[in-house]
């Protein structure tokens, strides 16, 4: 099964991770720009990051057969500390021009501060002005909440549905999205935090598989790189379709991320 990972914070993940992912069928990965464990002290720490995604880490995923795409953005956590935040604003438009650089995130809330507002409306001005494909990222606490706020701030700053993801969704938010059938939805598949690998394939089995993304985010925490292969297995297990697996994880973020002319990777 070719598979397509949609969001992955590789930075933090090993070359083993690596070998692991290409031997499962992982052609290509998308990384949006994501916390480093701590507050970021200066706008420098956070162009340094974007030249290691844009730099090294491509080389170092390519050196395993795997196409590396990023997103780039300030983080819903990172939007909080001001005024760093407002300056990394700022420069984002030139990065966002870069080779490799297939869209705008991950942004949204993490806390659901006035902070976090501001820098995620300043950011999707950007991405609207740039036509580029957006990853939001919705809060683990107050989930409901976050997401219906987040709907209305899609709406507000008039982005094209078919330009978002809207990820981290669960249970309790898949039915808010009836109203918005061309918006992206993301199931994140990370123990703990988010959905095991049955919840995902449930989601995938009630709502079918039209405009939806699976994804592991993993990261620095308890998080697997391997989650999308194993909905793979557990959807085969339970006998859909063949087809219906493959537009999952394979032709589903093809197709959102095609919306980028940089989105080079060849299906």
């Amino acid at each position: 099964m070719r598979i397509i990972e949609p969001h992955i914070h590789c930075y933090s993940r090993t070359t083993d991770d690596y070998e692991k992912m290409t031997l499962a069928g992982i052609e290509a990965v998308i990384e949006p720009a994501f916390w480093l464990g701590g507050p970021r002290t200066s706008v420098g720490t956070f162009v340094d990051y974007f030249e290691h995604l844009l730099g090294f880490e491509r080389q170092r995923a390519a050196s395993y057969g795997i196409a590396h795409f990023s997103t780039l953005s300030v983080n819903p956590k990172e939007a909080n500390t001001r005024p760093v935040a407002d300056q990394v604003v700022e420069l984002l438009p030139q990065f966002l021009k870069r080779d490799g650089v297939v869209g705008l995130g991950e942004v949204g809330f993490d806390r659901i501060t006035s902070d976090e507002d501001d820098i995620l409306r300043k950011q999707l001005r950007i991405a609207k002005e740039l036509n580029c494909p957006v990853v939001i990222h919705s809060p683990h606490q107050h989930k409901k909440i976050g997401t219906e706020r987040l709907l209305t701030i899609i709406n507000e700053e008039k982005l094209d549905h078919n330009l978002v993801d809207l990820d981290h969704c669960t249970e309790e938010t898949m039915p808010m999205f009836a109203r918005y059938p061309r918006m992206w939805r993301g199931l994140t598949v990370y123990p703990i935090t988010k959905l095991s690998v049955e919840r995902a394939a449930n989601i995938v089995q009630q709502y079918g598989v039209d405009h939806l993304l699976v994804n592991s985010s993993a990261d620095w925490g308890v998080s697997d790189p391997l989650s999308v292969p194993r909905v793979v297995r557990e959807l085969e297990r339970r006998g859909v379709a063949r087809d219906q697996i493959e537009q999952l994880v394979f032709r589903n973020p093809l197709e959102f991320y095609s919306q980028s002319p940089k989105f080079t990777f060849k299906g």
